[in-house]
């Protein structure tokens, strides 16, 4: 079963410059500017990550000539804290686009949410014949009272969706296959410590922008720098495996590969997975990061959408989507041929 993406749309927060507001964060410009970003988005107090998401939905349905009715499921993944608990963001983006009776269903696995969303609208469309459209939308709005968005992952956070209109037979962005690998041992990495049922309040004069995961994690291999080291070294190694098991399935080489897009981490981290990979760091989202900053799981389909638009791709390349989500910790990697 073929499906191919017909149209994206985007919508992004406030754009700030990193070194002019990285006091507000606790630190030094220079210390932020090392990680390689100049900019990110951050929403105006009021706006949320269910408006941001409609409006990169609507402007995706717009791109595709489509109102809401002409879309079969709508698949939301959301990489940040929800506006409320024990509440579904896929159902207010529903009504947010005017939808009525269109099923929906929700991805939360931090900024690895994407790629379980887009393999689901794949695997729907297999299990019903029926299925034509599926609306996928990606977003990310930090909340900056759990956490500090330039002082958490060695990244620079950001506010933005991204919306894509995936259709059956689409002859353009074509899915060919994905891949995922999980390790266990390290599902505690970069949880938010309070607020959820284990810890719902902090203790007097704690709270979870006080808290480095960086430094926990540091602690985890024991202040060890040499199993650091080799923590380091799992990540861009599990990497490369979950990009050649997704080639095998496409029946396909690593030599094939005309881009990596990865998470819009540190340039260090991006230029290293392209490294691991065996491309040079021109043939990634490198550049690209450095002006829109994390966008959690937008930011995959949002780099992807931008070399389309720029021209670095051309009619059937092969685009590896791919990255690591440290909470979980996961891997993975979906493959586009353009």
């Amino acid at each position: 079963m073929e499906m191919g993406i017909a149209a994206v749309g985007t919508a992004f927060g406030e754009r700030l410059d990193v070194a002019q507001t990285a006091h507000e964060y606790g630190l030094e410009p220079a210390a932020a500017l090392r990680m390689g970003y100049e900019s990110y988005h951050r929403l105006k107090r009021g706006d949320t990550a269910t408006a941001l998401a409609g409006r990169a939905a609507g402007q995706a349905l717009q791109e595709a000539g489509i109102g809401i009715d002409g879309v079969d499921l709508i698949v939301v993944g959301n990489s940040d804290m929800p506006e409320y608990l024990g509440w579904d963001p896929s159902a207010a983006v529903a009504r947010e686009l005017g939808a009525r009776d269109i099923p929906t269903v929700l991805f939360t696995q931090s900024c690895a949410a994407w790629a379980p969303a887009l393999d689901h609208a794949a695997g729907a469309m297999a299990l019903d014949p029926g299925m034509e459209t599926v609306l996928l939308v990606l977003v990310n709005a930090v909340s900056d009272a759990h956490s500090n968005r330039m002082d958490f992952n060695a990244t620079v956070a950001s506010d933005g969706a991204a919306a894509a209109v995936l259709r059956r037979g689409h002859p353009r962005l074509r899915r060919l296959a994905s891949a995922q690998v999980t390790n266990p041992e390290y599902a505690d990495f970069f949880r938010i410590e309070y607020g959820g049922s284990a810890a719902p309040v902090a203790p007097t004069g704690a709270g979870n922008r006080e808290l480095d995961p960086k430094i926990a994690i540091y602690h985890y291999f024991n202040r060890d720098p040499q199993r650091f080291e080799e923590f380091e070294e799992e990540i861009r190694g599990r990497l490369a495996h979950v990009v050649d098991l997704a080639l095998t399935r496409a029946g396909r080489k690593r030599a094939d590969l005309a881009r990596l897009i990865y998470i819009n981490d540190n340039q260090k981290a991006i230029h290293e997975a392209a490294e691991a990979l065996g491309l040079p760091p021109d043939r990634s989202n490198a550049a690209l990061a450095r002006g829109l900053g994390h966008l959690g799981a937008a930011d995959q389909l949002v780099s992807l959408w931008r070399h389309v638009e720029a021209g670095e791709l051309t009619d059937g390349q092969l685009v590896a989507l791919a990255g690591v989500a440290a909470p979980g910790m996961h891997w993975m990697c979906t493959l586009i041929e353009v």
